[in-house]
């Protein structure tokens, strides 16, 4: 066997990446699209949908700068966004993406929790529409989202099931390795101790949940974005009156003096990049049998992670995507060397 025995990893970039930071204006389609293409670090664009935008220039950036936008995707409210949803998956088939990545919030329009029924009847939905379009749709693990309650994840993925249909989840690790450490994050989740929180969401663990959802073949999506156990809040920001944004993201590479409020301490890393590289290793190994299809950076502005930070989201996201690919290349040799006679 050779090293391209092994399955392709495509990785991308978040658009909202697309930038060095929130100080400056925000670079307009073209320029973010003329940046992806000139740096030659990304496969494709992850792009998410803004109600109030334009999508038709799209089109033309994607056949002009020759860069396929390869994940679709956008926040949803059940009872109100159905059409949006399906107008997305329509859309994301007529750019050639394969995979729709979809947050849906944990409450219905109208203003109750969504049970794991509405959850799992809204994503057949999806199927429905997708796979008429050839554009699957994920459901993102993510706070705010119906999924912050980790455990829901495998109770949909067994409705779903009795139907026929398998469970397709975007995973990113960092929605669920920053609340190790932090009480309040981990209530949310519905987590109420330490000892709870080390074997359900540290990598170390067997039990943790994200290899169980590998195993099971759920992860068809993956967002790389660095993060530390118990990072707190993103002081420079707030999420609503009274509420510090969340700390969900922290640098991969040294940020410049003053960059962030406390000193880079990388080695803080270490868990985040563990289970990512036990992501990568379980594709390596499994590969029909693991559903990943490609990986995005997502390292992004906003007050829940890199809001009003001063270092490069945009040299971060370059870093990562080399060090995928560096981890990638590893286990495709690795892989060589095993199976050579």
């Amino acid at each position: 066997m050779t090293p391209e025995a092994l399955p392709s990893l495509p990785i991308g970039i978040n658009l909202d990446g697309v930038l060095i930071h929130d100080g400056p204006p925000i670079p307009k389609p073209p320029t973010r699209f003329a940046w992806v293409r000139h740096c030659g670090a990304f496969d494709y664009i992850e792009k998410n949908i803004d109600p109030g935008e334009d999508f038709a220039p799209y089109f033309d950036l994607v056949e002009r700068y020759g860069v396929p936008i390869g994940v679709f995707g956008g926040i949803f409210c059940a009872g109100i966004d159905e059409h949006r949803m399906r107008w997305g998956l329509a859309t994301g088939g007529l750019l050639g993406a394969r995979l729709f990545n979809m947050q849906l919030y944990a409450r219905h329009a109208d203003g109750h929790t969504l049970s794991d029924r509405e959850v799992a009847d809204f994503f057949l939905d999806a199927m429905t529409h997708g796979s008429r379009a050839g554009c699957l749709p994920s459901l993102e693990v993510h706070v705010d989202m119906w999924s912050e309650d980790f455990l829901r994840v495998e109770r949909v993925a067994e409705l779903l099931a009795r139907t026929g249909v398998r469970l397709r989840i975007t995973l990113d690790h960092s929605h669920l390795i920053f609340k190790l450490g932090q009480p309040d994050e981990l209530a949310v989740s519905g987590i109420d101790d330490d000892a709870t929180a080390q074997r359900l969401l540290h990598p170390d663990s067997p039990d943790a949940l994200y290899t169980r959802w590998l195993r099971e073949g759920w992860v068809a999506h993956a967002h790389t974005r660095s993060v530390v156990p118990g990072a707190g809040v993103n002081r420079r920001m707030r999420r609503s009156p009274g509420r510090a944004g969340r700390a969900i993201q922290y640098p991969f590479v040294a940020p410049p003096p003053g960059g962030i409020d406390e000193d880079w301490q990388p080695e803080r890393l270490q868990p985040w990049k563990q289970a990512v590289r036990q992501m990568l290793q379980w594709k390596a190994a499994h590969p029909q049998q693991c559903a990943l299809e490609r990986v995005s950076c997502e390292f992004i502005p906003f007050a829940d992670y890199g809001g009003r930070a001063r270092y490069s989201i945009w040299d971060n996201n370059l870093a990562c995507a080399a060090w995928l690919r560096a981890e990638w290349a590893g286990l495709q040799a690795a892989e060589a060397t095993v199976t050579a006679p």
